[in-house]
Parts: C-alpha cells; structure tokens; sequence
C-alpha cells in the first residue's frame, strides 16, 4: 500500500482514505489520526500534516460525541493539498462557539478548526451533512 500512495502522490493523483467510524466508538479518533498519518506520509508537510490530524480529529470526535450515528471519514490528498470531510447523518449544523474558561476542553474544535484550516466549512448531505476542511499543499 505504501508504494501505491508514494506513486500516486508522485504522479499528482490524489490518494484518498476513506473510514466509516461506528456510532459513539470514540476508539475511532485515534484510529482515523494512525490512518491519516499513513495517508500523509508522503505528502512532505510534516507541520501541516501534524494540523491535518489535529484537526481530522476534531471533526470525528465532533460527529460521534455530537449525533447518535455513524459518521464516514474521507480525506483526499491531491496537488493543490488535502481536503477532509466527516460527514454524518443529523441535519443540525455545528454551532462555531467562543470557548468558556469554565468549560474545559470543550467547544473549542471548529474555533481550531476555523482559525488553523486554510479553508473550512458545512454542507448538506443527503441524509445528515459533512464539515471539512481544507489545507493548502503550497502552504508553509
């Protein structure tokens, strides 16, 4: 697999993950973090793929802690950069709110999210919708 994503990104195919993360299993996050490293291993950003991770993680702790369903993780690495997109099945859009000293580490993601991404945002998807983000493969 590895040569395959090598290849692919030498080429300026995109290589893409895709991950359907179970409903509340919050063992997914860490899982999704492993499979987009490897994803991102060849892409030669380090700092930005450390942001990729942070912020894919994010976005799937968003989905299973926030809705009582699956969620599907892709990211696609391509040559403008990486583009990645939880989608899950609640239509209630993510609320972007200022974080509260006394709420600890809570309500702080899409502020991470919206302040480290080049580019981030909310669409409907059939049944549910997907946040993504995007970082800029020309990007320092």
């Amino acid at each position: 697999m590895e040569d395959k994503v090598a290849s692919a990104m030498d080429q300026a195919q995109p290589s893409q993950l895709r991950r359907r993360l179970g409903r509340a299993d919050l063992r997914a996050v860490p899982e999704a973090r492993r499979a987009l490293r490897e994803l991102l291993r060849h892409w030669g950003r380090p700092g930005r793929s450390e942001i990729a991770e942070l912020l894919t993680s994010e976005l799937v702790t968003n989905a299973l802690v926030h809705t009582d369903h699956d969620a599907v993780l892709t990211a696609t690495v391509g040559p403008r950069g990486l583009r990645v997109e939880v989608r899950d099945f609640v239509a209630r859009r993510p609320r972007l709110r200022v974080p509260d000293a006394d709420d600890g580490t809570h309500g702080r993601g899409l502020v991470l999210v919206q302040s480290l991404a080049d580019a981030w945002g909310v669409k409907a998807h059939g049944v549910g919708k997907a946040v993504w983000f995007e970082l800029d493969a020309s990007a320092a």
